[in-house]
């Protein structure tokens, strides 16, 4: 008798004990998960500038709906990324808007950086012809949002401007994916047609509720999706990474933003490349 007595209070003081145990490790387990979901959950601080923008209205539009962005002569409708007038590198030479080749890479001219056009688009198409010198690089951004402190492809995808022939960059990334026209550093141009420095190229965006096209000399060479899923594995896979760069990731991932519309960008690389017949029709 005594002997089940004793066994039973054992038996209880070891469920007691049990129970506090595994409550504690219930509850430090669920502390974890919190601190782990908020962790992930955690965005970049970032501000957007607000900065000035053009009436679209006052722009030569054909009656086909193309509205030209530049006219030949002047840099009207243009201004510098995060900065309202236009950087000294930008020049309007022999029908062509011009950056000055600094040599200083992705640092620019010393006052230099990105070209945009001062309108934010949505749904578009957009059209240009372009040329570089030799060992050129540049790029054409859309959908671009003004991240104050932080380069202009930091929320914007790219279509690549590039000397295939001479530049470093196209034997990098995978699978040509930095050779020209290609969504830079994602998906590859194919096929690759693009002409050697010194002549002139024609490039086409298309972009419509996400859907992306590249076009190069008259062929498509690039589609893709923004928002899907396969835009997320795209990312994940490139420089701009979760793990790599979390605030390109947060931008990019919602390309666009709230909104889904940015403004376009011509690229300071430190080289010199030309620009000319640019011309936009929205799809709204």
């Amino acid at each position: 008798m005594k002997k089940s007595v004793l066994f039973a209070s054992a038996a209880l003081m070891m469920c007691y004990f049990t129970s506090c145990g595994g409550g504690k490790k219930t509850e430090e387990a669920a502390a974890d998960a919190t601190v782990e979901t908020k962790t992930e959950a955690a965005v970049p601080e970032y501000k957007l500038l607000d900065l000035p923008t053009v009436d679209l209205s006052t722009f030569p539009k054909d009656a086909d709906g193309w509205i030209t962005m530049f006219d030949g002569k002047t840099l009207n409708g243009w201004r510098g990324y995060d900065r309202t007038d236009v950087p000294n590198a930008w020049e309007v030479n022999d029908g062509a808007i011009h950056i000055k080749g600094s040599g200083a890479g992705e640092a620019g001219a010393k006052d230099g950086g990105d070209l945009v056009f001062a309108h934010k688009f949505k749904n578009f198409e957009l059209e240009w012809e372009w040329k570089v010198a030799k060992g050129a690089n540049s790029g054409v951004f859309i959908l671009i949002q003004e991240v104050e402190g932080q380069p202009s492809y930091i929320s914007s995808p790219e279509y690549q401007i590039l000397d295939n022939a001479n530049h470093p960059d196209a034997k990098l990334g995978k699978d040509g994916n930095r050779m020209s026209a290609s969504l830079y550093d994602m998906i590859p141009a194919k096929p690759q047609n693009s002409k050697p420095f010194g002549e002139w190229n024609k490039s086409k965006i298309m972009c419509y509720k996400g859907t992306v096209v590249h076009y190069q000399n008259d062929e498509p060479v690039v589609e893709y999706h923004l928002w899907t899923q396969q835009w997320k594995e795209m990312l994940d896979a490139s420089k701009f990474s979760k793990d790599k760069w979390p605030l390109a990731y947060e931008l990019l991932l919602n390309c666009g933003g709230p909104n889904k519309e940015g403004f376009i960008g011509l690229q300071d690389h430190g080289d010199d490349v030309w620009y000319r017949n640019i011309k936009i029709k929205v799809l709204d």
